[in-house]
């Protein structure tokens, strides 16, 4: 049986894409946990270089968890993505965008750095969620760096 590979994504599955990773970084900036681990299918997976790997929903929302605690001690962080580039085949879809991490700590704002965020979508009940949503930044940076 041949594989069919994956195609540009149709207008309005990119729109849908794009908006998953718009409502990713929004929900992570404001601390709504609850609406990061929407985000995700219940087995996906996370790989975060600077806070580690994390699976299924109780894993993204010790993740997301980790940022409402910094967001809570007065540290912002506001995730810029862009140059979506989206694969789609059926309900399941691959898709790359660049990031911005910036972190505002007191009256100082810094790029952590540039990064890529390499993901695996399923569509599920109508919605795209993650299933696969790994980080690779240009520069390294721990958890204490936040």
């Amino acid at each position: 049986m041949a594989i069919q590979a994956m195609s540009a994504a149709s207008i309005e599955d990119w729109f849908a894409i794009h908006g998953l990773f718009v409502r990713y970084a929004s929900s992570l900036d404001r601390g709504d946990v609850a609406g990061v681990v929407d985000c995700f299918t219940r087995d996906a997976t996370l790989l975060s270089p600077a806070l580690g790997n994390f699976a299924g929903h109780d894993g993204v929302r010790a993740f997301a968890q980790k940022t409402a605690d910094l967001l809570a001690q007065g540290v912002q962080f506001r995730h810029v993505v862009s140059n979506l580039e989206a694969d789609v085949d059926g309900d399941t879809a691959s898709a790359r965008c660049y990031l911005l991490d910036f972190r505002t700590r007191g009256s100082r704002t810094d790029l952590l750095s540039p990064g890529v965020y390499d993901c695996d979508l399923r569509r599920v009940d109508g919605c795209w969620r993650f299933t696969r949503r790994d980080v690779a930044m240009d520069r390294a940076f721990s958890e204490r760096d936040l």
